[in-house]
């Protein structure tokens, strides 16, 4: 190349040389364009420039000019396209959701929380959304009408009758006859405690008072208050025990007696014969006054 210019051009080697610096400039400055867009491509685009297509696109209402990014982000449906009517939350579908405002996603959770049961009964209880904010609810709040549910009464008529309305008996349970199912039926109690106080009672041979619960496992005094309304006592239904003919292994199970206790009792009968009447248990020393007290509902001396 170098003898085809000097035979044409007749370049010196200087001249030569600085020919081909020449060519490498415009070479390099021809390509930088290309390769510089390359590398441009895969750089991301800054939240400012996101934030300023955002507004250029979805809110061509200068009035919307300051909302912020999370704004846009509910606010999905263009200004042009929205529009207000009057409504009810219950009854509106995800399209009339989106019309009046809300994005697709969030008329989505608004209808998953009325398919699992929720419901809206009042005006108010649309702030309790989180998918609306307070902006969107002031926005939407003169047009909220919920239907209320239609009895042939005016509101008053409806307010007077449940005031006086008459309310339903509540059901009261014998306890020394009722079985775990019945027991269940007593608010508060549960199949767990039905249990325990159907054995404990099978022990004792029935309750002579209302009381006596609080002695049944698990069973305390805040409980027995949310109960004891619910329940009466027989103290007819009670299993007396003869103390002249009872044996050891039918008082062992006894609540109310230890063994000492009871052989105490068999020992003094055998020594000196039938117990006349309840006084007679007195003699029995190794017996306190607090049993002398339990016992003398369910003794019985003939």
């Amino acid at each position: 190349m170098k003898n085809w210019l000097n035979n044409y051009f007749g370049f010196t080697k200087k001249e030569f040389n600085g020919l081909l610096v020449l060519f490498a400039f415009i070479i390099f400055f021809s390509a930088f364009p290309y390769v510089y867009s390359l590398f441009e491509s895969n750089t991301e685009v800054k939240i400012e420039e996101l934030n300023a297509i955002q507004k250029l696109t979805l809110v061509p209402d200068d009035k919307y000019k300051n909302y912020s990014s999370s704004a846009y982000e509910e606010e999905t449906i263009v200004h042009s396209e929205r529009k207000l009517f009057s409504f009810d939350p219950n009854l509106i579908d995800m399209l009339q959701w989106q019309v009046l405002g809300l994005s697709e996603k969030q008329a989505k959770s608004i209808l998953n929380y009325r398919n699992k049961g929720g419901k809206f009964r009042k005006a108010e209880d649309l702030k309790k959304m989180y998918a609306i904010n307070d902006k969107t609810y002031q926005r939407l709040l003169p047009y909220v009408k919920i239907e209320t549910e239609k009895t042939g009464f005016s509101n008053r008529e409806d307010k007077f009758l449940q005031q006086n309305a008459v309310k339903p008996i509540a059901k009261i349970i014998e306890i020394n006859t009722a079985d775990t199912t019945q027991m269940d039926e007593i608010k508060g109690v549960g199949v767990a405690f039905a249990r325990r106080i159907v054995k404990y009672r099978e022990r004792l041979g029935g309750f002579y008072k209302k009381e006596q619960l609080m002695e049944v496992y698990g069973l305390d005094s805040l409980k027995y208050a949310e109960i004891k309304d619910q329940i009466t006592v027989d103290v007819y239904k009670i299993k007396k025990i003869n103390i002249n003919k009872v044996t050891f292994e039918e008082l062992k199970n006894f609540p109310y007696l230890r063994y000492k206790q009871i052989n105490a009792i068999l020992a003094y009968r055998k020594n000196h014969g039938d117990f006349k009447s309840i006084e007679d248990l007195l003699q029995v020393k190794i017996l306190s006054a607090q049993d002398f007290n339990n016992l003398s509902p369910y003794l019985i001396f003939n």
